[in-house]
Formats: C-alpha cells, structure tokens, sequence
C-alpha cells in the first residue's frame, strides 16, 4: 500500500493539552451528507512517525500497513468536506501517536463510509434530549448542536461532561456561549480532581443525576416518555448511568426495538 492511500489533509490542530487536540480534515472529495452522532474511520500508514511524548513500544507492522480506527464527528453535518475530530492520545497505542505527530498539510486517511446508529436527531419531536459524555466522547453532541439547534429550540437540550481537570473540558468556550445564547440549552461540566479555582460542578456524572439536577437546573424529567438520553465515553460511566435509568423504566435503543437509552457502541 502506498501513500497514494492517503485522501485527506490536516487544515488545522488544536492541541488544548499535549495529550488532546481537535483535528482538522479536509478530504480530497465531499463525502455523502451524514446524521450528527455518526462516525467514519481516519488513519494513516505504520511509517508515519510517533509524537515525541508517546511511549515508544516494540511494534512489527509492515510500513505500509493503514492504522485505522472509527471515530465520531464533531462537525456539523453539512459540512461533507470538512471534518473534525476530537482525540485523546493513547500514549502505548498504535494511531494516536501518529496522529499527534501530525501537523498542517500532512497527509492521512479519511474512509468514504459515515456509519452508525447513535443518530440524536432521531428522538420524537416532542422530547427533550440530555447527551452524557465524558472526555472525547462529547464529539457527537458537539455535530448534532451545530447542526441542529437552532431547530429544535422547542424542547430543552443539556450536556452532562465529566473530565478530570478543567484543561480537559474541550468545547468549553462553545458550549458556555450556547448556554448563554440559548434559553433551552443547559450545559453541565463537572471535574473528579477540580482544584480550588473551579466554581462549577465536582464529582461524577452518576453523582448528579441522583441528585436531581436535571429537574432543578433545567426541569427536564427523567422519564423515556418525556427526556431522550444518550450516552457516550467511559465503559464505566456508560454502565452506571444506564443502570441508574434502567431503573426509571429507560430500555436500550436498538435498530429492531426503539428505546429512550442511545448508547454509543462501535
């Protein structure tokens, strides 16, 4: 496989931490138009080099093998040629480190499918909707409120993401200003290890959806004939919110039975 795979070019990093950066992409040819909360898989070849702050591992793959891996799409849906990212360097692993090492005009990989079920925009009309992450899997919420708020001012959105420290919360500055800008939009950050500065949430997820913010902040009822949840991130973190509203009466969303729990899964 030669470099002739390669389709795309990096327009533009941000590296809000040495280990988290949104990435850029612009692809060669449009790609079909997408749902927000979908996914397509980006890579590049063995032979790129790793970022200098990885940890350098024994590998034995062919120089020309094409590392890939799916990840979600931050940006908005009508942007087909245009993509973003937004990726956490896994210091040990194959891809990230060669993405990290990337910078502006580098060439990489973007595949031409756009996949999978986790699509927000598919909630009935008359619900409200609460996206839960924690790190990068705030990706698709950041697609869909681009994409759709504007239309769907209706119904109460909210964002629930948990992070360790406050460099970590990616979009901040975004999702602050639609905060502001929306009445019906409700954003909720909270840190495990918050330092003395920090005046906003501390603690986990779990923590306060048991403790009833949603209804005291933005009246938004946890019940799936009203509220809509999806989640994406942590295995832990997606395993404890969905037994907490499993038990108010929440099923699994699947392509065969419809549910008010969307749950990201690759």
């Amino acid at each position: 496989m030669e470099e002739s795979v390669y389709n795309s070019t990096v327009v533009g990093k941000i590296l809000l931490t040495p280990d988290l950066m949104i990435l850029r992409v612009r692809t060669d040819e449009p790609r079909p138009k997408f749902e927000s909360g979908q996914f397509t898989q980006i890579g590049v070849l063995a032979k790129e080099p790793r970022s200098q702050n990885s940890i350098l591992i024994a590998e034995d793959l062919p120089p020309n093998k094409l590392i890939k891996r799916p990840y979600s799409i931050a940006s908005a849906n009508h942007e087909t040629q245009n993509f973003e990212f937004y990726i956490s360097q896994v210091k040990s692993g194959q891809l990230t480190p060669r993405l990290f090492n990337l910078n502006l005009g580098s060439r990489m990989w973007v595949d031409t499918k756009i996949l999978g079920l986790f699509k927000l925009n598919d909630t009935p009309k008359n619900c409200d909707i609460v996206m839960v992450a924690t790190g990068t899997g705030l990706a698709p919420y950041i697609s869909f409120l681009r994409s759709h708020i504007l239309e769907n001012q209706h119904r109460k959105l909210a964002v629930i993401h948990g992070a360790s420290y406050p460099w970590d919360l990616g979009y901040y500055s975004e999702l602050t200003f639609l905060q502001y800008t929306f009445k019906n939009f409700y954003y909720f950050p909270t840190l495990v290890h918050a330092e003395k500065e920090w005046n906003g949430l501390r603690g986990y997820i779990e923590d306060h959806l048991q403790s009833g913010i949603l209804q005291k902040e933005a009246n938004i009822e946890i019940n799936p004939e009203k509220t809509h949840f999806f989640l994406c991130g942590n295995p832990k973190m997606v395993e404890s919110v969905s037994s907490i509203l499993k038990g108010y009466g929440y099923t699994k969303h699947t392509r065969v039975k419809p549910g008010a729990l969307h749950v990201e899964e690759w």
